[in-house]
């Protein structure tokens, strides 16, 4: 029986997310408008090149690669220690195919440093769906930041200076000429909800931060998969050209309107501080992210970021260091509610790993600085 999941959290980048089922019947966006394949495709390749396989988006996504699934190859994995790391992150795994399957957007808590973010740059370099469109949240957010920016300003001034230069007989400039769509800018949501060959992969950070009134504002974009941009409805010239997010990236929207052809993988976050109302939870699936204090699981995270970059001989050196950090780190976290995050040991491990490293008397002061809990309390 073949696995129904595309997404498992420890693969290499595969191409399993084509053979995802239609979605389902009250998830399908009908179109106006026809779509031209050669131009959806032409512009995914594009998209999928803007991909940089040096930058940090690209190492955060490959780095999450740290669970492990029942089986590998149909065989079952006999290792009680990635099965039980397994078990922790089941419900998270399920919870992304279910979110990818569906078409809804994936609601993901857990604790500051526990990896939610990580996780949509997970799911970019596993499934191979491009840059992350990534939104971060403030209590001065609205929607029409994430969706597009117009500068009425800017093009304000060049009306006027491209009036005066006509006055006074002078050849206009081409930067000058009236082109309303040099003036707008789609945003990360507006971009991940333009048509395209695959979902995008949309990131909204901290959204319990955002204002009281954006989970609402949110809820007919998620349902109905579109929305307007009223400077442009209001025009008399049916398609104008855009740019997005994705450097080098033009998009034709007609009539102002934005349809989504596929719905994007979309991963909220949130660290808890705040509730949300029930028709907007109704429009999400709701995972949390394990805390990470299980040793093997920490041991795991470790290797995955510096087993590569140490070399495996001064790697293998560096052993003993590095297992009494990760079962520190796991004692200061036993019975306390907030404490600390993985990147806090991530940095320790760093530090106490070099080829020069600090000696024993200045370990155990480094430690008390990095091990810092993370309430407001702990500095007093």
């Amino acid at each position: 029986m073949n696995d129904w999941r595309v997404f498992y959290g420890n693969r290499d980048p595969h191409t399993e997310i084509s053979r995802l089922p239609n979605a389902p019947s009250w998830r399908r966006f009908k179109r106006k408008q026809k779509l031209n394949e050669k131009e959806l495709r032409d512009r995914w390749q594009k998209i999928c090149n803007l991909v940089d396989q040096d930058s940090r988006e690209y190492e955060r996504g490959k780095s999450f690669r740290i669970l492990s699934p029942p089986q590998e190859d149909n065989k079952v994995i006999q290792d009680p220690k990635k099965q039980k790391i397994y078990e922790e992150y089941k419900e998270l795994i399920e919870g992304v195919n279910a979110a990818i399957y569906l078409r809804r957007p994936l609601l993901v808590t857990g604790r500051p440093g526990s990896g939610k973010t990580s996780l949509a740059y997970a799911i970019a370099y596993e499934l191979q769906l491009g840059p992350v469109l990534s939104w971060s949240i403030t209590t001065r957010t609205n929607l029409q930041d994430g969706l597009y920016r117009y500068d009425a300003i800017a093009r304000l001034q060049n009306l006027q200076l491209l009036k005066l230069k006509k006055d006074l007989g002078q050849e206009v400039p081409q930067q000058l000429e009236e082109r309303i769509g040099q003036y707008l800018r789609l945003g990360p949501v507006g971009t991940a909800f333009f048509p395209n060959l695959q979902p995008r992969v949309l990131l909204i950070d901290e959204i319990d931060k955002s204002d009281i009134n954006l989970p609402n504002d949110l809820l007919n974009l998620f349902e109905e998969g579109q929305y307007s941009i009223p400077e442009l409805e209001r025009l008399k010239t049916k398609a104008v050209r855009v740019g997005t997010v994705d450097p080098g990236d033009e998009v034709e929207i007609e009539n102002g309107r934005v349809q989504c052809h596929q719905f994007p993988i979309v991963v909220m976050t949130s660290n808890g501080e705040r509730d949300f109302p029930a028709p907007f939870l109704r429009r999400c699936l709701r995972v949390r992210m394990p805390d990470p204090n299980d040793p093997d699981f920490l041991a795991q995270v470790v290797n995955a970021h510096f087993v590569q970059e140490l070399g495996e001989k001064h790697w293998e050196n560096a052993q003993t260091i590095i297992n009494q950090l990760i079962q520190d780190f796991v004692t200061q976290q036993q019975g306390k509610v907030k404490d600390v995050a993985t990147d806090q040991l991530l940095s320790t491990v760093y530090l106490f790993s070099r080829q020069v490293q600090p000696n024993e008397t200045d370990r155990d002061s480094l430690k008390k600085l990095l091990w810092k809990r993370l309430d407001s309390s702990a500095d007093q």
